[in-house]
C-alpha cells in the first residue's frame, strides 16, 4: 500500500523538487550578480545597468543565465583587451569572479532550496 502512494504521488514529488530548484537557481544568480556588480566598470553606468538574469526549466533541469546587453559587455570584461578603470573595486573578468567569490553561498542556497 505505502510502495503505491509513493508512486502515485512522484509526479508531483519531483515538480515540487523542481519548482524549488527554481528559487534556489534564482537566488544563486542575485548572488553572483550582486557580487559582479562591485566589480563592473562604471562609466555612464549603462554596462551595470545592462546587467539581466534568466531562469528557465529545460527538461528537468533548470539552468540559469546572467549577462550583459551593452554590445561592449565582451572586450569589457575580457582580460586581454587592457582598458583602465576609474571604479576602484572595478575588475576585467568581473562577471566570472563575483561568481566565484559568491561560491561558498551559492552553495549553501541552492542546497537550503532543494532540502526537503
Amino acid at each position: 500500500m505505502a510502495k503505491a502512494r509513493v508512486t502515485n504521488r512522484l509526479p508531483q514529488f519531483a515538480h515540487l523538487v523542481q519548482e524549488k530548484g527554481v528559487k534556489g537557481v534564482t537566488q544563486a544568480l542575485i548572488l553572483g550578480a550582486s557580487e559582479a556588480s562591485v566589480m563592473t566598470p562604471i562609466d555612464t553606468s549603462t554596462l551595470l545597468n545592462s546587467q539581466y538574469r534568466h531562469v528557465e526549466k529545460e527538461g528537468a533541469k533548470v539552468v540559469g543565465t546572467v549577462g550583459y546587453t551593452a554590445e561592449y559587455a565582451v572586450s569589457v570584461h575580457d582580460p586581454n583587451v587592457k582598458q583602465k578603470f576609474r571604479r576602484t573595486s572595478a575588475e576585467k573578468e568581473f562577471l566570472a569572479k563575483g561568481f566565484e567569490n559568491a561560491e561558498p553561498n551559492i552553495r549553501a542556497v541552492v542546497i537550503g532550496a532543494i532540502k526537503t
